[in-house]
């Protein structure tokens, strides 16, 4: 009966032991699997954080605390362009967020990050590409090792305004209007001056409105002298500052080494730009991603009140 008793004890012990060591195991596992997944994201972090800084073109009025406020682990640069006393300005409000884009370009060329962002200092803004027109989920989704594939990415997917052939350069300067000249009828004579060395493009076509990002190859393709050239066409071309600035937002992703046609297809775009898969979609659209507003002022008390002064339910963050 002893004997029995002993070797009774002497198993429920084992399986006691047994049960703690794969008990144990399995925590070992699951920590080193943590670990792992930890590690990755450590080296993975560095790459989209430090290394990425966004460029924003703004005037005194605009507030741009957004992004500091939601996008804080990322550099900003923000340029008051009709300020000649903010920290960061530009020779001469002209050109719209082009004088910005060049000035910073300019100053930064020996030092630029690997990825930059250049955009408009507006959160909500008609040209947004997204629901709600909230630059926040656009920037928060932008895929940044595909835009390091790639060089040049447009943060506006959809073709309305833009694509699939908004100028051409040929054609409509021969059948300009010289009282009222459209940049597509001055389109060409520009480009002539801009970029002497490349071929004229039978069309030219970008989805609007001058948000993209580069890396730091592409903008180094060129030397910084020709960047130095941009913007000293801006400050002594006659034309009138929304024009030179149309004619830079249609000549952004050709001085970056696209073809004059940059209009990958909506689907294409949204998914692997932004990782936004599975849509129904055409050429030119997706589903609800985006729909152009009637107006290009959003309604007082957008994005909780809308055109008809009716509640949204607009479940993004509101400061």
């Amino acid at each position: 009966m002893a004997s029995r008793r002993a070797r009774l004890f002497t198993l429920c012990f084992a399986l006691i032991v047994l049960f703690n060591l794969i008990w144990f195991h399995d925590k070992l596992l699951s920590w080193a699997v943590q670990r792992e997944l930890f590690d990755v994201s450590l080296s993975l972090e560095p790459d989209r954080v430090h290394n990425v800084e966004v460029v924003v073109a703004s005037l005194s009025h605009e507030d741009t605390r957004w992004l500091s406020i939601y996008l804080p682990e990322w550099k900003t640069n923000i340029y008051v362009a009709d300020d000649p006393n903010a920290p960061l300005t530009v020779p001469i409000n002209k050109g719209r967020e082009s004088m910005v884009y060049l000035t910073y370009i300019i100053d930064h060329y020996d030092q630029l990050p690997n990825n930059i962002i250049f955009m408009h200092a507006s959160r909500f803004a008609w040209h947004n590409d997204d629901p709600d027109y909230d630059a926040i989920p656009t920037l928060r989704n932008l895929r940044i090792p595909y835009l390091q594939e790639t060089g040049y990415v447009n943060l506006r997917c959809v073709w309305v305004i833009g694509c699939p052939s908004e100028i051409r350069p040929v054609e409509d300067e021969v059948n300009k209007d010289d009282t009222h000249p459209m940049t597509k009828d001055i389109y060409k004579q520009a480009f002539e001056e801009l970029l002497p060395e490349l071929p004229m493009p039978a069309v030219v076509a970008v989805s609007c409105c001058s948000q993209f990002g580069v890396t730091r190859e592409a903008i180094r393709h060129r030397p910084k002298e020709d960047y130095l050239r941009f913007r000293q066409w801006l400050l002594d071309t006659p034309l009138e500052d929304g024009r030179c600035g149309r004619v830079f937002e249609f000549a952004w992703h050709i001085i970056f080494g696209k073809e004059g046609v940059f209009c990958p297809s909506a689907g294409e775009c949204y998914c692997k730009v932004f990782g936004i898969c599975g849509l129904n979609c055409s050429d030119s659209s997706c589903d609800d991603r985006y729909i152009l507003p009637t107006y290009s002022n959003l309604p007082a008390g957008w994005p909780r009140i809308g055109w008809s002064g009716e509640a949204r339910n607009f479940t993004g963050p509101l400061a």
